[in-house]
Order: structure tokens, then C-alpha cells, then sequence
């Protein structure tokens, strides 16, 4: 399930990059990731079970994402530009979706 997710992800991140590449802005390229790239990337997944490595695989898909945009390899800057741009990493998405989905599923069962 989750390669599938990462599948989408990346083919969503790729046409938008392909298509505004470097004309817009990265205020501009980050909203639209975080409008149309995380919701292909974390869909159906607040249900199932993720290990820890695929809670991280997730992570570094969006650090990538980001290291690409700022061209840098540094994980400081990186977390900066996240933090800047309030763009949440999966990890954190996951948990507060999954959280959600659990307190919604305990109202219906109760």
C-alpha cells in the first residue's frame, strides 16, 4: 500500500513540477504540494498499520521534495523551509489523521 501511495505522490509532484518547473515561486510550488501531493500521498493510509520504517520512507519523500526545491542538503535548512512554509511532514499528518479516523470509528462502534 504504501509504494502505492509513493507512486502517486511522485507522479503528482512530477506534473507539477514539469509543468511550472521553475517559473513560479516556491511559495506558489509548496501549496500546491500541499494541496494536491499529500493528500495522493497519505490517502487510504490513516487505516492501515505503517512500521516505522514506512512512516520515515514517507518523511524522507517530502524532506527530498523540499532539499530539491531550496537545492540543498542540508537537514537544517530543510526543516527551516518546512517549518517556514507549514508544511507538516507525513509522520505527523498520519498521526493526527489516524488519531481522527480511530476517535470517529470508537463513537460508531460505542
Amino acid at each position: 500500500m504504501e509504494w502505492n501511495a509513493k507512486r502517486s505522490f511522485y507522479r503528482a509532484a512530477n506534473s507539477i513540477y514539469g509543468k511550472i518547473g521553475r517559473i513560479a515561486s516556491e511559495e506558489v510550488v509548496i501549496q500546491l504540494i500541499k494541496s494536491k501531493c499529500i493528500p495522493a500521498l497519505l490517502y487510504g493510509l490513516k487505516a492501515c498499520p505503517l512500521t516505522k520504517s514506512d512512516i520515515w520512507s514517507l518523511d524522507f519523500i517530502m524532506n527530498r521534495l523540499f532539499m530539491k526545491l531550496f537545492k540543498t542538503t542540508d537537514m537544517n535548512t530543510v526543516k527551516e523551509c518546512q517549518d517556514y512554509f507549514a508544511a507538516s511532514l507525513p509522520s505527523f499528518l498520519i498521526a493526527k489523521y489516524t488519531e481522527k479516523f480511530l476517535a470517529k470509528l470508537k463513537q460508531l462502534l460505542t
